[in-house]
């Protein structure tokens, strides 16, 4: 619901591109441009949680410029753990160190860490 809806104020969202109403809009959406891996750094570490658990952690992707679900599954599947997204941060269950470091080299990215 809009502040306005059913006053006399009450202006509908339109297309930016095409100046039609939003509902009625065909545009395409647009494409997500992604920054090469090249031009990005990715910074490895590792942290001790609950129970003594350890888990490999990569910064420094920003979401809006990379396929980190895309990235999270083959790190995933390269180190056969687990591993979830959480605040732009790739978590990989236990120490992958090694691992995480060889595949996103190979994939193109800058390591620190």
């Amino acid at each position: 619901m809009r502040l306005f809806e059913g006053t006399v104020w009450d202006r509908p969202p339109r297309c930016e591109r095409c100046g039609e109403l939003e509902a009625d809009c065909q545009c395409p959406a647009p494409a997500k441009v992604l920054t090469p891996p090249e031009q990005q750094t990715a910074v490895l570490g590792i942290e001790k949680r609950k129970r003594g658990k350890s888990v490999t952690v990569v910064r420094g992707l920003p979401a809006e410029q990379n396929d980190l679900p895309k990235l999270l599954d083959r790190l995933k599947a390269a180190c056969g753990a687990g591993g979830t997204i959480k605040d732009d941060q790739l978590e990989i269950q236990g120490q992958h160190l090694d691992r995480v470091r060889g595949l996103l080299s190979e994939t193109g990215y800058r390591i620190r860490g």
